[in-house]
Protein backbone atom coordinates (compact mmCIF):
# COMPACT_ATOMS: atom_id res chain seq x y z
CA UNK A 1 0.00 0.00 0.00
CA UNK A 2 1.02 3.62 -0.55
CA UNK A 3 2.44 5.33 2.51
CA UNK A 4 2.29 9.12 2.57
CA UNK A 5 5.28 11.25 3.49
CA UNK A 6 3.19 12.88 6.21
CA UNK A 7 2.57 9.50 7.86
CA UNK A 8 6.26 8.62 7.70
CA UNK A 9 7.14 12.00 9.21
CA UNK A 10 4.64 11.48 12.04
CA UNK A 11 6.12 8.07 12.88
CA UNK A 12 9.62 9.57 12.81
CA UNK A 13 8.54 12.28 15.27
CA UNK A 14 7.03 9.65 17.55
CA UNK A 15 10.03 7.33 17.58
CA UNK A 16 13.13 9.28 16.55
CA UNK A 17 13.91 6.60 13.94
CA UNK A 18 15.15 7.49 10.42
CA UNK A 19 12.70 8.12 7.59
CA UNK A 20 13.59 5.01 5.56
CA UNK A 21 13.15 2.65 8.52
CA UNK A 22 9.89 4.36 9.43
CA UNK A 23 8.60 3.83 5.91
CA UNK A 24 9.74 0.20 6.02
CA UNK A 25 7.88 -0.31 9.29
CA UNK A 26 4.69 1.26 7.94
CA UNK A 27 4.81 -0.88 4.80
CA UNK A 28 5.36 -4.01 6.91
CA UNK A 29 2.40 -3.09 9.13
CA UNK A 30 0.02 -1.98 6.34
CA UNK A 31 0.11 1.61 7.51
CA UNK A 32 -0.98 0.88 11.09
CA UNK A 33 0.85 3.49 13.20
CA UNK A 34 0.68 1.61 16.52
CA UNK A 35 1.85 -1.66 14.98
CA UNK A 36 4.68 0.20 13.22
CA UNK A 37 5.87 1.61 16.56
CA UNK A 38 5.93 -1.92 18.01
CA UNK A 39 7.70 -3.23 14.87
CA UNK A 40 10.47 -0.66 15.28
CA UNK A 41 10.77 -1.42 18.98
CA UNK A 42 11.04 -5.14 18.31
CA UNK A 43 13.91 -4.38 15.94
CA UNK A 44 15.57 -2.39 18.71
CA UNK A 45 15.27 0.84 16.76
CA UNK A 46 12.81 2.75 18.92
CA UNK A 47 12.43 3.24 22.65
CA UNK A 48 9.09 3.11 24.48
CA UNK A 49 7.03 5.63 22.53
CA UNK A 50 3.81 7.35 23.38
CA UNK A 51 1.40 8.53 20.73
CA UNK A 52 2.43 11.95 19.50
CA UNK A 53 -0.32 14.50 19.55
CA UNK A 54 -0.09 17.97 18.17
CA UNK A 55 -1.03 20.62 20.71
CA UNK A 56 -3.50 22.87 19.00
CA UNK A 57 -5.41 24.93 21.45
CA UNK A 58 -4.13 27.36 23.99
CA UNK A 59 -5.63 28.06 27.40
CA UNK A 60 -4.89 26.68 30.85
CA UNK A 61 -5.06 23.50 32.90
CA UNK A 62 -5.42 24.47 36.57
CA UNK A 63 -5.86 22.49 39.76
CA UNK A 64 -7.55 23.66 42.96
CA UNK A 65 -8.49 22.54 46.44
CA UNK A 66 -11.76 24.24 47.43
CA UNK A 67 -13.05 23.43 50.93
CA UNK A 68 -11.17 20.16 50.78
CA UNK A 69 -12.57 19.20 47.36
CA UNK A 70 -10.01 18.69 44.59
CA UNK A 71 -10.70 20.06 41.10
CA UNK A 72 -8.63 20.03 37.94
CA UNK A 73 -10.03 21.74 34.84
CA UNK A 74 -8.89 22.63 31.34
CA UNK A 75 -10.36 25.67 29.57
CA UNK A 76 -9.18 26.49 26.06
CA UNK A 77 -8.73 29.77 24.22
CA UNK A 78 -7.48 30.47 20.72
CA UNK A 79 -4.24 32.22 21.71
CA UNK A 80 -1.76 32.08 24.54
CA UNK A 81 -2.12 35.85 24.94
CA UNK A 82 -5.79 35.52 25.90
CA UNK A 83 -5.07 32.65 28.29
CA UNK A 84 -3.11 35.14 30.42
CA UNK A 85 -5.99 37.64 30.40
CA UNK A 86 -7.33 38.41 33.90
CA UNK A 87 -10.96 38.03 32.76
CA UNK A 88 -10.21 34.63 31.27
CA UNK A 89 -8.34 33.50 34.39
CA UNK A 90 -11.24 34.61 36.62
CA UNK A 91 -13.65 32.65 34.42
CA UNK A 92 -11.54 29.50 34.87
CA UNK A 93 -11.48 30.04 38.66
CA UNK A 94 -15.26 30.44 38.77
CA UNK A 95 -15.84 27.36 36.61
CA UNK A 96 -13.68 25.33 39.01
CA UNK A 97 -15.73 26.63 41.92
CA UNK A 98 -18.90 25.38 40.24
CA UNK A 99 -17.31 21.95 39.78
CA UNK A 100 -16.36 21.84 43.48
CA UNK A 101 -19.72 23.01 44.85
CA UNK A 102 -22.22 21.56 42.37
CA UNK A 103 -20.47 18.30 41.43
CA UNK A 104 -21.69 18.28 37.79
CA UNK A 105 -21.66 14.91 36.03
CA UNK A 106 -19.91 16.18 32.89
CA UNK A 107 -19.03 19.30 30.92
CA UNK A 108 -22.58 19.72 29.62
CA UNK A 109 -23.94 19.60 33.18
CA UNK A 110 -21.30 22.16 34.20
CA UNK A 111 -22.41 24.48 31.40
CA UNK A 112 -26.03 24.18 32.55
CA UNK A 113 -25.20 24.98 36.20
CA UNK A 114 -25.59 28.47 37.68
CA UNK A 115 -22.56 30.74 37.40
CA UNK A 116 -21.30 32.02 40.80
CA UNK A 117 -22.98 35.27 41.83
CA UNK A 118 -25.24 35.42 38.79
CA UNK A 119 -28.72 34.21 37.89
CA UNK A 120 -27.44 32.75 34.63
CA UNK A 121 -25.87 29.53 33.49
CA UNK A 122 -22.15 28.94 32.99
CA UNK A 123 -22.90 28.54 29.28
CA UNK A 124 -24.56 31.97 29.10
CA UNK A 125 -21.65 33.64 30.90
CA UNK A 126 -19.22 31.84 28.59
CA UNK A 127 -20.94 33.46 25.61
CA UNK A 128 -20.52 36.87 27.25
CA UNK A 129 -16.83 36.24 27.88
CA UNK A 130 -16.35 35.24 24.24
CA UNK A 131 -17.80 38.60 23.17
CA UNK A 132 -15.81 40.66 25.69
CA UNK A 133 -12.48 38.87 25.15
CA UNK A 134 -12.89 38.46 21.39
CA UNK A 135 -11.91 34.80 21.20
CA UNK A 136 -13.64 31.49 21.39
CA UNK A 137 -13.54 29.92 24.87
CA UNK A 138 -14.29 26.27 25.53
CA UNK A 139 -14.47 24.31 28.79
CA UNK A 140 -12.88 21.08 27.63
CA UNK A 141 -12.74 18.73 30.64
CA UNK A 142 -12.52 18.46 34.41
CA UNK A 143 -12.03 15.92 37.20
CA UNK A 144 -13.35 16.28 40.74
CA UNK A 145 -12.09 14.51 43.88
CA UNK A 146 -14.33 14.38 46.95
CA UNK A 147 -12.98 15.81 50.20
CA UNK A 148 -11.69 12.41 51.32
CA UNK A 149 -8.10 12.21 52.52
CA UNK A 150 -5.73 15.00 51.48
CA UNK A 151 -6.13 16.60 48.06
CA UNK A 152 -3.17 18.56 46.70
CA UNK A 153 -3.18 20.83 43.64
CA UNK A 154 -0.21 21.94 41.57
CA UNK A 155 -0.06 24.22 38.51
CA UNK A 156 3.08 24.22 36.36
CA UNK A 157 4.22 26.95 33.95
CA UNK A 158 1.21 29.15 34.55
CA UNK A 159 -1.25 26.48 33.52
CA UNK A 160 0.52 24.51 30.79
CA UNK A 161 0.27 21.51 33.12
CA UNK A 162 -2.11 20.93 36.01
CA UNK A 163 -1.85 18.09 38.53
CA UNK A 164 -4.23 16.90 41.23
CA UNK A 165 -3.11 14.30 43.80
CA UNK A 166 -5.12 12.47 46.45
CA UNK A 167 -3.40 10.96 49.51
CA UNK A 168 -4.77 8.89 52.39
CA UNK A 169 -3.03 9.29 55.74
CA UNK A 170 -3.53 7.07 58.81
CA UNK A 171 -2.30 7.91 62.31
CA UNK A 172 -0.86 11.27 61.23
CA UNK A 173 -2.05 14.56 62.69
CA UNK A 174 0.32 16.80 60.73
CA UNK A 175 -1.78 17.19 57.56
CA UNK A 176 0.42 20.10 56.44
CA UNK A 177 3.38 17.69 56.16
CA UNK A 178 1.22 15.27 54.17
CA UNK A 179 0.18 18.11 51.88
CA UNK A 180 3.87 19.05 51.43
CA UNK A 181 4.58 15.48 50.36
CA UNK A 182 1.64 15.71 47.98
CA UNK A 183 3.10 18.84 46.40
CA UNK A 184 6.43 17.09 45.84
CA UNK A 185 4.61 14.16 44.23
CA UNK A 186 2.57 16.51 42.06
CA UNK A 187 5.79 18.11 40.80
CA UNK A 188 7.14 14.62 40.07
CA UNK A 189 3.97 13.78 38.12
CA UNK A 190 4.18 17.04 36.16
CA UNK A 191 7.80 16.36 35.21
CA UNK A 192 7.81 12.59 34.67
CA UNK A 193 4.27 11.99 33.36
CA UNK A 194 3.46 8.57 34.86
CA UNK A 195 0.26 6.89 33.72
CA UNK A 196 -0.53 4.88 36.85
CA UNK A 197 0.07 5.01 40.60
CA UNK A 198 1.39 1.43 40.74
CA UNK A 199 1.84 -1.61 38.51
CA UNK A 200 -1.34 -3.12 39.96
CA UNK A 201 -3.36 -0.55 38.00
CA UNK A 202 -1.93 -1.43 34.58
CA UNK A 203 -4.45 -3.40 32.47
CA UNK A 204 -3.34 -7.00 31.94
CA UNK A 205 -3.51 -6.65 28.16
CA UNK A 206 -1.10 -3.69 28.27
CA UNK A 207 1.37 -5.68 30.36
CA UNK A 208 1.15 -8.69 28.02
CA UNK A 209 1.61 -6.49 24.97
CA UNK A 210 4.74 -4.93 26.47
CA UNK A 211 6.13 -8.36 27.38
CA UNK A 212 5.54 -9.55 23.81
CA UNK A 213 7.33 -6.53 22.38
CA UNK A 214 10.30 -6.95 24.71
CA UNK A 215 10.53 -10.70 24.04
CA UNK A 216 10.52 -10.17 20.27
CA UNK A 217 13.18 -7.48 20.68
CA UNK A 218 15.38 -9.73 22.85
CA UNK A 219 15.05 -12.63 20.41
CA UNK A 220 15.96 -10.34 17.52
CA UNK A 221 19.09 -9.22 19.39
CA UNK A 222 20.28 -12.80 19.88
CA UNK A 223 19.29 -14.31 16.55
CA UNK A 224 22.80 -14.11 15.05
CA UNK A 225 24.43 -16.04 17.91
CA UNK A 226 24.04 -19.46 16.24
CA UNK A 227 26.57 -21.11 18.58
CA UNK A 228 23.87 -21.16 21.27
CA UNK A 229 20.96 -23.59 20.77
CA UNK A 230 17.65 -21.93 19.88
CA UNK A 231 15.94 -23.13 23.09
CA UNK A 232 18.68 -21.56 25.21
CA UNK A 233 18.57 -18.33 23.19
CA UNK A 234 14.87 -18.09 23.95
CA UNK A 235 15.51 -18.70 27.65
CA UNK A 236 18.12 -15.92 27.67
CA UNK A 237 15.67 -13.63 25.92
CA UNK A 238 12.95 -14.39 28.49
CA UNK A 239 15.36 -13.50 31.32
CA UNK A 240 16.10 -10.18 29.62
CA UNK A 241 12.40 -9.44 29.49
CA UNK A 242 12.10 -9.60 33.30
CA UNK A 243 14.62 -6.80 33.72
CA UNK A 244 13.14 -4.74 30.92
CA UNK A 245 9.66 -4.98 32.40
CA UNK A 246 11.04 -3.40 35.58
CA UNK A 247 12.22 -0.52 33.41
CA UNK A 248 8.75 -0.32 31.86
CA UNK A 249 7.11 -0.12 35.30
CA UNK A 250 9.62 2.54 36.34
CA UNK A 251 8.52 4.65 33.39
CA UNK A 252 4.73 4.39 33.62
CA UNK A 253 4.13 3.90 37.38
CA UNK A 254 4.58 6.75 39.84
CA UNK A 255 5.63 4.60 42.80
CA UNK A 256 8.25 2.78 40.70
CA UNK A 257 9.89 5.94 39.40
CA UNK A 258 13.12 7.33 40.77
CA UNK A 259 12.24 10.20 43.09
CA UNK A 260 13.36 13.37 41.30
CA UNK A 261 14.55 15.13 44.45
CA UNK A 262 16.66 12.15 45.52
CA UNK A 263 17.45 9.81 42.65
CA UNK A 264 18.88 7.12 44.91
CA UNK A 265 15.41 6.16 46.08
CA UNK A 266 12.05 5.40 44.46
CA UNK A 267 8.88 7.40 45.02
CA UNK A 268 7.43 4.45 46.95
CA UNK A 269 10.44 4.36 49.27
CA UNK A 270 10.25 8.13 49.79
CA UNK A 271 6.54 8.00 50.69
CA UNK A 272 7.21 5.22 53.22
CA UNK A 273 10.10 7.17 54.72
CA UNK A 274 7.97 10.31 55.17
CA UNK A 275 5.13 8.27 56.67
CA UNK A 276 7.52 6.64 59.13
CA UNK A 277 8.93 10.02 60.11
CA UNK A 278 5.39 11.31 60.75
CA UNK A 279 4.46 8.20 62.73
CA UNK A 280 1.79 6.71 60.51
CA UNK A 281 0.92 5.42 57.05
CA UNK A 282 0.45 7.29 53.76
CA UNK A 283 -1.12 5.90 50.60
CA UNK A 284 -1.07 7.56 47.20
CA UNK A 285 -4.65 6.90 46.12
CA UNK A 286 -4.87 8.59 42.71
CA UNK A 287 -3.74 11.49 40.57
CA UNK A 288 -4.81 13.35 37.44
CA UNK A 289 -2.47 15.21 35.10
CA UNK A 290 -3.73 17.59 32.39
CA UNK A 291 -1.53 19.10 29.69
CA UNK A 292 -3.22 22.02 27.99
CA UNK A 293 -4.24 21.15 24.45
CA UNK A 294 -2.96 17.57 24.51
CA UNK A 295 -4.61 15.39 21.90
CA UNK A 296 -6.11 18.27 19.94
CA UNK A 297 -4.69 18.61 16.45
CA UNK A 298 -3.75 22.13 15.53
CA UNK A 299 -4.96 23.51 12.26
CA UNK A 300 -1.91 24.08 10.08
CA UNK A 301 -1.86 27.28 8.08
CA UNK A 302 0.31 28.18 5.12
CA UNK A 303 1.71 31.58 6.06
CA UNK A 304 2.09 32.74 2.45
CA UNK A 305 -1.50 31.78 1.64
CA UNK A 306 -2.71 33.52 4.79
CA UNK A 307 -0.95 36.77 3.85
CA UNK A 308 -2.29 36.52 0.28
CA UNK A 309 -5.84 36.07 1.54
CA UNK A 310 -5.53 39.19 3.72
CA UNK A 311 -4.55 41.49 0.82
CA UNK A 312 -7.19 40.34 -1.69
Amino acid sequence: MAISAKTVKELREMTGVGMMKCKEALVACDGDMNKAVDWLREKGLAAQAKKASKVASEGVSKAYVIDGVGVIIEVNSQTDFVSKNATFQAFVDDAATVVATENPADVEALKAANYPGEDRSVDAVTADRVLSIGENIQIRRFVRYDADGVNVAYVHMGGKIGVLVNLKAEGIEDTAAVAELGKDLAMQIAAMSPSYVSSDEIPAEEVEKEKAVQLAKAIEEGKDNTKIPEAKRKMIAENKVKGRMNNFYAEVCLLNQQYVKENKTTVEQHVKAVAKQLGGKIQVVKFTRFVTGEGIEKKEENFADEVASMIK
